[in-house]
């Protein structure tokens, strides 16, 4: 499978996996100079990348990387980001930070994960009866605490 990667300045930097057990590629900021992301703050960081997937059956999904979430409350802003097959613009990130201090993002800083992952479209059928479970509706705690 072959992930094409299209730079869009420059100055960008080409998505790369921490170690070969990484699931994610880090995404780097094609900034030129620092931003500071005061609490509460939402910003759209730029990648400098576009990118053209093997095909259809896969999307790029976009995650926070861990360190930046747990250590410093900086999420991206809309939980997941993905990206479909057919998008050929920018990748950019929307960041957002939970904490309550500010966060400073450096030029070239890595800010999210990449992770290509195949998904299915199904075809889809409005329908009177769904097939019954043992759950049935219950949800949001209904299979107990632990």
């Amino acid at each position: 499978m072959e992930l094409k990667i299209k730079k869009l300045d420059p100055n960008a930097r080409i998505p790369q996996v921490a170690t070969s057990g990484s699931a994610g590629m880090d995404l780097y900021a094609c900034i030129e100079q620092s931003i500071t992301l005061a609490p509460g703050q939402l910003r759209l960081i730029p990648t400098g990348i576009a990118i053209e997937l093997p095909d259809n059956g896969c999307a790029a999904f976009l995650y926070a990387r861990s360190g930046l979430g747990v250590k410093h409350g900086i999420c991206l802003s809309n939980g997941v980001g993905v990206i479909d097959s057919d998008y050929r613009g920018e990748i950019c990130v929307g960041l957002c930070n939970v904490s309550d201090k500010p966060y400073v993002i450096e030029p070239f800083e890595r800010v999210a994960q990449m992770v290509i992952a195949p998904v299915f479209v199904p075809t889809v059928k409005e329908v009177a009866e769904l097939g019954e479970t043992d759950r049935g509706a219950g949800g949001f705690g209904s299979t107990g605490r632990s």
